[in-house]
């Protein structure tokens, strides 16, 4: 393992500025989203959707420093043949791959999910690594709610998480760390920081016993935030404060950077969220975006699977991509997006 080499993958990854495409939807997520816009989920479509969000020339340049792929589309090229990992790469951003194999219900623990995929992971990392990816992800979920999570599925996840981040480190492949805490209960913003600094406070403990090179990876994390059915939402300034009160808590310095999951929340909550952290300040990482959704969302639906619609995509991935990046700074503004409307 060459640790300089993946604390410089790391580092580009969290560029000032620059955030990361979630575009790994499996396949039955995919169809949900398209199914949302009446497009047909086929490999073309879906190659075609990812092809007009990395031909998106000043978002994927400006402001995107890497995409997370699924297994189909790291392997899939474009209409004229190109392969799309190359599309990332001509643009300046890094191909990186989801590696986990979704969630299975966790034996003895009513209503909790462990993430699989270990089993030949190793071979699985070289094949990628050699087809151009340079980072990877995981992710591990965890639910709030009555009675749960428990200390198992805690323990369990975050051990599969260091698991796959040390094999990630030995095939030379920067793993993004991905402990979601869901926002779909009811609970409030105080009980989702509690849940969350457990969570990380186990994982960082299972990435030491693992001998994971905290300097060769990426965290990302969920925000402090309350949960959708909440009858208390937390303001905007109540979830940086507490987010990065959480993290300074429960992250080391050593890491290189935080990339969070919008997790649900809307397009301009994500961004809000992250650009008041930033006005915050004082922080020993830099913050940054690894949104799916919040990116997404709005080019799906003005894309609508028309070509004729392809210009009309790029623009609206061009400014929710553009909008994070300003995030990013602390130089977001609410009227931005209303100009762009």
């Amino acid at each position: 393992m060459n640790l300089a080499d993946l604390n410089k993958v790391a580092l580009a990854m969290v560029v000032p500025g620059k955030g990361i495409l979630a575009a790994d939807e499996s396949t039955g997520t995919i169809k949900k989203r398209f199914d949302a816009i009446n497009v047909a989920s086929t490999e073309e479509t879906r190659r075609d959707y990812r092809e007009m969000l990395f031909r998106s020339s000043e978002a994927m340049s400006k402001y995107i420093s890497g995409v997370i792929l699924y297994d189909e589309t790291i392997w899939q090229a474009a209409k004229d043949g190109t392969p799309l990992v190359k599309l990332i790469e001509q643009a300046g951003a890094i191909p990186g791959i989801k590696v986990d194999e979704g969630t299975q219900s966790l034996p003895q623990c009513p209503g909790e999910l462990v993430t699989v995929g270990l089993d030949k992971l190793a071979e699985r990392l070289k094949k990628y690594y050699e087809r151009g990816a340079r980072f990877a992800k995981w992710r591990a979920v965890i639910d709030i709610g009555s009675g749960i999570p428990s200390m198992t599925a805690i323990h369990v996840n975050a051990h599969a998480l260091a698991r796959y981040a040390a094999l990630c480190q030995v095939a030379q492949i920067v793993p993004i760390v991905e402990p979601e805490v869901l926002m779909d209960g009811d609970h409030d913003i105080d009980r989702c920081f509690e849940v969350t600094s457990r969570v990380l406070n186990k994982t960082f403990q299972e990435l030491r016993v693992q001998r994971v090179a905290l300097e060769g990876m990426v965290l990302k994390p969920n925000m402090a935030i309350s949960g959708k059915k909440s009858a208390n939402q937390a303001s905007v300034a109540e979830v940086a404060e507490k987010t990065v009160r959480l993290l300074k808590a429960c992250v080391p310095a050593a890491v290189p950077g935080i990339a969070f999951l919008s997790g649900g929340q809307s397009d301009e909550g994500a961004t809000a969220h992250l650009d008041a952290m930033h006005r915050i300040g004082g922080l020993p990482w830099p913050l940054t975006f690894s949104y799916g959704r919040a990116l997404q969302a709005a080019p799906q639906k003005a894309w609508s699977g028309r070509p004729e619609n392809i210009a009309a995509g790029q623009r609206a991935f061009t400014h929710r991509a553009r909008m994070n990046s300003l995030a990013t700074r602390g130089e977001w503004k609410a009227e931005l997006e209303q100009k762009a409307a």
